[in-house]
């Protein structure tokens, strides 16, 4: 599972499919938007599609919007987007890295046979990504 530290790279991870979105566990974005609101999409879209306040992650991507904005909006339907600015927080913190691998805890492992035999697909799974 990883965790997201960035809305615009991890997104594009997701769209370029560097990334499962179900291996998402959640992204913890600086934004504080509505991704199903117009006017919150289009300031969001332009920001990342050209710069501005933002660095232009998505640039090159104009023609493909919907397809972006739908997997904003499938984090979001989901409860995989976590927006801490929506909270009172004022971080601007911007990791160097877009995502973190979680892993599970030993007890977790040895008292649960549904989640031990989850990890171990899923390590199967990511060493077949692995370089």
């Amino acid at each position: 599972m990883k965790v997201g530290l960035s809305l615009s790279r991890c997104v594009r991870d997701l769209f370029e499919e560097k990334v499962d979105f179900h291996d998402v566990l959640v992204v913890i974005s600086r934004t504080d938007f509505d991704p199903k609101n117009d006017r919150h999409w289009e300031s969001l879209w332009q920001g990342y599609l050209h710069g501005g306040v933002s660095s232009p992650v998505w640039h090159g991507l104009d023609d493909h919007e919907t397809d972006i904005r739908n997997i904003c909006i499938d984090l979001y339907v989901n409860g995989k987007l976590h927006q801490p600015r929506q909270y009172g927080s004022t971080n601007r913190f911007r990791a160097d890295y877009p995502w973190l691998d979680t892993i599970v805890s030993d007890d977790d492992l040895n008292h649960n046979p549904t989640v031990k035999d989850a990890w171990q697909k899923y390590q199967v799974v990511a060493g077949l990504s692995r370089k």
